[in-house]
């Protein structure tokens, strides 16, 4: 999330009552979380196993719970609770509204766009040309649908990011900000779910194509002509790659990268990175063809044993 206006590193020390290490007049452009996050931008980390990966992550400030040295050409801004001091960032720009009774604002929807009864549509939302968005959706803040998108009925698009800390009172979600952006020519399909970007963006690229109850989690980034099959569920911050097919069940953890081209075969779970081009099956998911004479073996035990 890029902030409105620039700030500076003591402007934000400032408002978050935090002291900072750096140059006072540093420029800060914006807040990310750690797997989005851009030069210019604030991230936070509260725990000594990733302090190494923020300090060296692109942002240019870190929001961080104990002084350590200063990476060169960077801020630190020290912070008891830095989960909630970003929150406070994040909610002092974006803050929360919930729609007017005179409507939602900000709002752009083309006039060749068919917009079936019962669909609700939120603040900041622009739907393009020719797209069909059918009963029951909901399309929430801060969501751009292209031209010629369909999206099938009771389909949610734009909720809140799946994205908590626990504390002693129970888990805190972190503020949702960020945006949904779904590109010319998809197809969503009925009951399916895409979280927008707890502080980036959310992407569905051009031509793809997500069957019914199908789960895509926040700031995940999807490639041009994918076909993803029923139930398949991805977490947050993934990247799948351009003509990448996952079929029925598939299910991808959080923060790794699928090739082009990859095929991924039904109910199988992926944990680790894909190569481009090649076909996957099981959990974990391995090269498809590598799997199957591993499973004929496992079939042949007991007969080995026997001998």
């Amino acid at each position: 999330m890029k902030f409105k206006h620039a700030k500076t590193l003591k402007q934000v020390a400032e408002f978050l009552g935090c002291i900072f290490v750096g140059d006072a007049h540093q420029e800060v452009l914006g807040v990310n979380e750690i797997h989005r996050v851009e030069a210019g931008d604030i991230v936070f980390v509260d725990h000594p196993k990733y302090y190494d990966k923020a300090l060296n992550s692109k942002a240019t400030i870190i929001l961080i719970d104990k002084e350590v040295e200063c990476p060169k050409g960077k801020g630190l801004l020290i912070s008891s609770s830095p989960f909630d001091d970003f929150n406070k960032l994040t909610q002092s720009e974006k803050p929360f509204a919930p729609i007017a009774a005179s409507g939602a604002t900000n709002t752009n929807i083309s006039s060749s766009a068919i917009i079936y009864p019962n669909v609700s549509i939120g603040n900041n939302v622009s739907i393009g040309d020719n797209t069909i968005v059918y009963s029951g959706a909901v399309i929430l803040d801060n969501s751009s649908i292209g031209n010629n998108v369909i999206i099938g009925p009771n389909t949610v698009i734009g909720f809140n990011a799946f994205y908590y800390k626990k504390k002693a009172d129970g888990y805190h979600r972190m503020h949702t900000c960020g945006r949904t952006i779904i590109d010319d020519n998809v197809e969503i399909g009925a009951c399916t779910t895409i979280d927008c970007g707890v502080t980036a963006d959310t992407i569905i690229g051009e031509g793809t194509k997500l069957d019914n109850h199908i789960q895509i989690g926040h700031d995940t980034i999807i490639g041009k002509h994918c076909l993803f099959a029923a139930h398949v569920a991805v977490a947050g911050c993934v990247t799948i790659e351009d003509n990448v097919t996952l079929w029925g069940q598939v299910g991808v953890k959080s923060d790794v990268v699928i090739g082009k081209g990859a095929t991924v075969l039904a109910q199988s779970g992926v944990g680790e990175n894909l190569q481009a081009g090649k076909t996957y099956f099981g959990s974990p998911a391995e090269e498809a063809r590598s799997k199957m004479k591993e499973l004929a073996y496992m079939k042949r035990i007991e007969e080995l044993f026997k001998k």
